[in-house]
């Protein structure tokens, strides 16, 4: 099986960010956030005091003022073009989404992809909070192993060297920017 990150490897951006502006046109309340978000950003970025997990539950507190099922809909229907032609030309009935990603905000994507594997963060679509931990780095194995057991990953593809913990567990493993693939030196 081949498994892959989403944003910026199959998608062209940060699907995450660009759900949060989608919103944000649709839904000028999220403006309320804003203070919170900055506080959540400085404390993150800048003090290192709090998780990235913990800066992400505050972001997602904008899902409140969203109509999350008619949103996403929108949404894809408006990004869909973001899925990269590498991907589409390469897709597999095994292929393996890996992301830290929203699950709730890429099932929709690889539904219509016919992508029947999908492991992403698990955050409640209403209030932002997370079931367990961001789906990021040695996160994505114990997740996968966790779906997959000992299953062998035949290639694996990222745009960011965060996932050398997949990487490492592939039997090749590849590096994305934009089209462009090259092989992961590790």
């Amino acid at each position: 099986m081949n498994a892959y990150d989403f944003d910026k490897t199959i998608y062209d951006g940060d699907s995450t960010a660009d759900f949060y502006f989608f919103c944000l046109k649709r839904h000028k309340k999220i403006i309320c956030c804003f203070p919170s978000l900055i506080i959540a950003a400085v404390k993150f970025f800048v003090l290192k005091k709090i998780s990235k997990t913990q800066f992400k539950q505050t972001m997602y507190r904008f899902l409140n003022y969203c109509d999350i099922e008619n949103d996403l809909e929108e949404f894809w229907n408006k990004a869909k073009y973001k899925i990269k032609g590498f991907y589409k030309k390469q897709k597999k009935d095994d292929d393996v989404i890996i992301s830290a990603s929203p699950e709730f905000l890429l099932k929709p994507i690889c539904d219509e992809l016919s992508i029947k594997r999908l492991i992403a963060s698990k955050v409640d679509m209403k209030t932002g909070i997370y079931d367990g931990l961001n789906c990021h780095g040695k996160e994505k194995v114990r997740r996968f192993r966790e779906f997959f057991g000992n299953a062998k990953v035949d290639k694996f593809y990222s745009d960011s060297k965060s996932d050398t913990p997949m990487a490492e567990i592939a039997e090749h493993a590849y590096l994305v920017n934009k089209e462009k693939i090259t092989e992961w030196i590790f």
